[in-house]
């Protein structure tokens, strides 16, 4: 606990070091009104407190975990690790990997690495056609959720080793972060839940022959623009708080338009015209780091949640969505902060949603930026996925 503690100290101050040093501040501080850049200071240092309070939480859950974790030795069942070798210390993963797996008798075993033309979809289909039983991602939620891609529908289990910057997707599954024996401990368990698969398709890219996979939050619009905007050195340093500097600088982007048509689990669709929002996002895990953006998503019900978020009233209006945001978080339940006044969160669930925009706006999914489109639409694939996650006693 206290070295989970100092180390977020020391990625906190890493944050306002490295945030104040960056040309983007020194260039607007004598423009920005200064009332302003001091809520947006007093925003990110609420999220941090908030977020040292579940450090604690988090670390008896670990505790908890390693508890009922089972190993299981002399396993006949072929692993392939696909490995991001651009996230920090990867080879001396790979190095310990191969140990641990010396050490428990699991002796069919390979390594693939992913490349700058080999994303880590084209390693899994790889993985499979050496004959893989189980794939483990090595990486980052991007490593995750393009193996996931290749992997969903074939009944051939996932198994993940977080060594990324933020891991949501693990986090979400309550997958070890941090701890390479717990996180190896359940890979190569025969514990596993089936999940759902979301699906992005760009659908004036004529060109692309699927569908771009996530698992946690898929959108377009401000959200797409912060993560674009996001440095990844500095992300590299500080961790998640690294949005923050991309929220910032897209505070005041002008608005998205266009229409929307959600179609329910009965099968109905519902259309809005003329729809005006800052950004749109569906959900499959509604779970990020000290907040819930969407306290109703469930990765296994064959739902997306899909959330429109709208602010006026310029630092106002961020300012009452964040208090939507910590109210929600709170309560567990989707709904506004009762004195929001220049925010408003739509929160909606469905099985597929289809976008058409008047003007071309980024998309993400999982934190991994597609470009500008004008035309998408969001599925989902139930519980498409095998997941190994810890065994419960």
């Amino acid at each position: 606990m206290a070295t989970l503690s100092a180390r977020f100290v020391q990625d906190w101050r890493g944050f306002i070091t490295e945030a104040f040093r960056w040309d983007w501040f020194s260039a607007r501080m004598g423009t920005m009104p200064r009332p302003v850049f001091i809520i947006i200071v007093i925003i990110a240092a609420v999220a941090a407190v908030a977020a040292l309070a579940l450090i604690g939480v988090r670390a008896r859950r670990r505790r908890k975990l390693a508890t009922v974790l089972v190993k299981r030795n002399n396993d006949k069942v072929k692993y392939i690790f696909i490995i991001n070798p651009s996230k920090p210390q990867a080879a001396e993963q790979r190095v310990y990997i191969k140990q641990f797996c010396e050490q428990h008798g699991f002796k069919d075993i390979e390594f693939i690495e992913t490349r700058l033309d080999k994303d880590g979809r084209a390693c899994a289909l790889e993985a499979l056609e050496r004959g893989a039983d189980v794939v483990v991602a090595v990486g980052g939620d991007g490593t995750v959720r393009t193996a996931a891609s290749a992997l969903s529908g074939t009944g051939h289990a996932l198994g993940i080793v977080p060594i990324g910057t933020g891991n949501l997707f693990a986090r979400n599954m309550g997958i070890p972060v941090d701890d390479i024996d717990a996180a190896l401990t359940v890979a190569t368990s025969h514990g596993s839940r089936n999940v759902d698969m979301g699906r992005l398709r760009i659908l004036d890219r004529p060109e692309e022959d699927h569908g771009h996979a996530f698992l946690i939050i898929a959108g377009v619009g401000f959200d797409a623009a912060m993560v674009d905007d996001t440095n990844p050195e500095l992300k590299k340093n500080i961790s998640w708080m690294a949005y923050f500097v991309g929220a910032v600088k897209n505070l005041f982007t002008p608005k998205y338009r266009g229409t929307m048509t959600i179609t329910s689990a009965d099968g109905s669709t519902h259309s809005t015209k003329d729809l005006t929002f800052r950004t749109f996002m569906a959900g499959n895990c509604g779970q990020i780091p000290v907040f819930s953006l969407m306290p109703l998503a469930s990765w296994d019900d064959g739902i997306l949640d899909f959330e429109v978020i709208d602010t006026s009233g310029g630092i106002i209006g961020w300012a009452n969505l964040f208090g939507d945001v910590v109210h929600q978080t709170i309560t567990g339940k989707a709904e506004q902060n009762p004195l929001s006044t220049n925010s408003t969160v739509d929160q909606i669930q469905g099985v597929s949603a289809e976008l058409t925009l008047e003007k071309p706006a980024l998309v993400q999914v999982d934190g991994d930026t597609l470009g500008e489109t004008k035309h998408i639409r969001f599925d989902v694939e139930k519980r498409a996925l095998c997941v190994r996650v810890p065994e419960q006693s």
